[in-house]
């Protein structure tokens, strides 16, 4: 008989799980997972026994040999697994409403990813990711590690930089988001259409767009401006773009850009929810609260639809298509992030980028595109900038890396709102941010 796969999931309780249990059912002909572990810390343990029970339910539907095992031992979970996925908030939803309501205060977007509930989210995320990667070095250094949890750029930066961990990839489903939404837009099959990817993480562009081999860029970048046909993500207002800045910036945005491209419009609408609807935070604490109670239903053998208004739509497309790639050597093209190894000119060689690659069994191989278009160029390695002293703070703990890296993001208007919002930040995140504590300056 076939060895089967393990695979460990960190961050198993999440409302997410059953999208990625659908995926590896329906791979399962080729990519045999035979040991499915699902860990959590004890603040999950209710959500981690109602996913687990949901998705036990979903293999016996399917009928096929996976064995789903619930732990809120992470070394048990990690021994000998073949793939870890990772899909964790440190702080859970308490902490992203923080993030995006206190930037509010100042007039400064409060965004999960972006400018500076982005900085924080990474601030209490790297340290426990690096944590993770010792246990995987010593418990199963063959692994893979596949990251879906946000910052993923900052995060695969991280790791890449201050881990002995090197097969590792970071995934997001913004890309496979684009391409399905042109792919409507068009009214053409999505297995037609090809985007060429390149940035970074929640700031990449689609640099080319070709329909059966042929580009079709004009048409395509046309049609993502159309007023008509705007759109975007279950997380961001789909504010439609001035059809002549599209065709002058020459490449498709992503969904994301419109903080940067779109910051007061953006603003206004957040200030505008957040006295009636709340935070994004809010909004999903109601869904992730409607999603259980469905998940509980001893009934509900498959994923439930509603799962869609959560933000995760071909989560699973994107993250089993990976893992199944690497296992059996596909070298299928898909957008991932990766080390940069000169596809992109630019950027340092050894940073995290958003690319094309073709997936192997020894991983990602990115697909060279050279010199980023000039006129998005400056703000991509104003990101990675940002992106870099990020990753610097969060492994020091150094109050004047975070300053900075706070001060050099474009969504901050000033230095002096800069340290404001630092130290407001700081205080409200104290519990999940020991080494800023222990430094001298905070």
């Amino acid at each position: 008989m076939e060895k089967g796969l393990k695979i460990a999931v960190i961050g198993g309780g999440s409302s997410y799980t059953p999208e990625l249990v659908e995926g590896f059912i329906n791979r399962h002909h080729e990519l045999p997972v035979r040991e499915l572990w699902l860990v959590d810390i004890p603040e999950g343990e209710g959500k981690l026994n109602i996913v687990g029970e949901l998705a036990r339910r979903m293999v016996i539907k399917a009928g096929i040999d996976m064995t789903i095992y619930l732990t809120l031992d992470r070394r048990q979970a990690l021994a000998g697994a073949d793939f870890v996925t990772t899909q964790f908030r440190v702080g859970l939803l308490a902490a992203r409403q923080k993030d995006e309501a206190i930037p509010l205060k100042y007039g400064v977007i409060g965004q999960e990813t972006n400018g500076p509930g982005g900085l924080f989210k990474a601030l209490r995320t790297i340290p426990v990711i690096l944590e993770i990667t010792k246990d995987i070095d010593e418990l199963c250094p063959e692994a893979w590690l596949v990251n879906f949890t946000n910052p993923a750029g900052m995060i695969t930066e991280a790791v890449l930089r201050h881990s002995n961990v090197k097969k590792v990839v970071g995934l997001c489903n913004v890309p496979i988001g684009m391409k399905m939404d042109l792919a409507e837009v068009l009214e053409v099959e999505a297995d037609r259409l090809e985007i060429q990817f390149a940035g970074l993480n929640h700031m990449v562009y689609g640099l080319d767009v070709f329909l059966d081999g042929i580009s079709i860029k004009e048409k395509a970048l046309a049609a993502a401006s159309d007023p008509g046909k705007q759109t975007s993500m279950k997380n961001i207002a789909a504010l439609g773009w001035e059809p002549d800045f599209i065709k002058g910036l020459g490449v498709l945005p992503c969904p994301y850009h419109r903080y940067y491209y779109k910051t007061d419009e953006m603003l206004a609408e957040e200030l505008e929810a957040f006295e009636t609807t709340g935070t994004r935070a809010d909004v999903v604490k109601g869904v992730e609260t409607e999603l259980f109670d469905l998940y509980k239903n001893v009934e509900l053998q498959t994923k439930p639809e509603q799962l869609e208004k959560r933000g995760g739509a071909y989560y699973s497309e994107a993250a089993c298509s990976l893992i199944n790639s690497i296992y059996n050597n596909k070298q299928d093209v898909q957008p991932v992030n990766t080390k940069n190894c000169g596809a992109i000119a630019g950027l340092p060689y050894d940073s995290a980028v958003e690319v094309n690659c073709i997936i192997t069994k020894e991983g990602p191989k990115p697909i060279t595109v050279g010199e980023l278009p000039v006129a998005v160029r400056g703000l991509v390695q104003q990101i990675k900038s940002f992106e870099r002293t990020a990753v610097e703070a969060a492994v020091s703990g150094d109050y004047y890396n975070a300053l900075t890296a706070m001060a050099i993001n474009p969504l901050v208007p000033s230095d002096t709102i800069a340290k404001h919002l630092l130290d407001d930040m700081l205080e409200a995140h104290k519990d999940y941010l020991p080494a800023f504590f222990h430094s001298e300056k905070a």
